[in-house]
């Protein structure tokens, strides 16, 4: 752990621009854009449906294509970003660093790239800092960090929401389980190998856990609903996600 806490401290100006970098790709919101777009600037999509910049809402109050336009962009632009967070911080490692401190010091630029991605999406500085739920982006950070992460995600959604036909339970559900999920696959199959270090288990799990935090407490209104059995499926035509 010393040495991220040194490496940080002499590489403070790249963690900035990390953050900067993502931050400002984090705030294009797809979600208002594509609404204005469609809509011909009469519409915000944050003014109808559940008033969520998000993909759902998209879905539901402007049409499939549109969504599915938010979906692939909101995707794409934390693709660029984490893509873009372990590129700077791999100019930060030096030759003679071994090649496991070096793939750890590159995903740890990745998860700081995808957080401040996740929260330029939610609170977008180009959109008066009102935008989604971060749900889609930080899809796309454990795909782009870990596959098989992800892959455990994926599995978990589609099962909550085929029993519930609720969308936000069913990423509520994965968000909690991001956390556990990394610590298993980067113990396991990492740490027990050889492959990266017990500190990086636990920044990459600590990561993880921010990330999950953040959406759930994105979703604090659907879980009331949970609460109340009002949370909307995906049948209706509004939806709160």
């Amino acid at each position: 752990m010393d040495f991220y806490l040194s490496f940080l401290a002499d590489n403070w100006w790249r963690f900035l621009i990390t953050v900067l970098a993502a931050y400002l790709l984090g705030s294009i919101n797809t979600a208002v854009m594509v609404t204005g777009i469609v809509t011909k600037g009469k519409k915000d999509i944050r003014q109808m449906g559940s008033g969520n910049a998000g993909f759902t809402n998209v879905l539901r109050s402007v049409g499939k294509v549109p969504a599915i336009v938010t979906i692939v962009c909101d995707a794409l632009k934390c693709v660029v970003a984490v893509l873009l967070g372990g590129f700077i911080f791999t100019f930060a490692t030096p030759d003679s660093l071994n090649s496991v401190l070096t793939n750890e010091v590159i995903n740890c630029g990745k998860y700081i790239a995808g957080i401040f991605c996740i929260i330029g999406h939610s609170y977008p500085v180009y959109f008066h800092f009102k935008g989604g739920k971060g749900v889609v982006t930080a899809a796309a950070l454990m795909l782009t960090e870990d596959w098989r992460v992800f892959l455990c995600i994926i599995a978990t959604f589609l099962i909550i929401f085929l029993i519930t036909k609720i969308i936000s339970a069913a990423s509520i559900t994965c968000a909690v389980l991001y956390a556990p999920y990394t610590f298993i696959m980067t113990f396991f199959f990492d740490y027990c190998s050889a492959h990266y270090s017990f500190a990086y288990v636990l920044l990459s799990t600590f990561a993880a856990l921010i990330i999950g935090i953040f959406v759930v407490v994105k979703h604090k209104d659907n879980i009331k609903r949970l609460l109340r059995g009002e949370e909307k499926k995906i049948t209706s035509k509004k939806s709160d996600k």
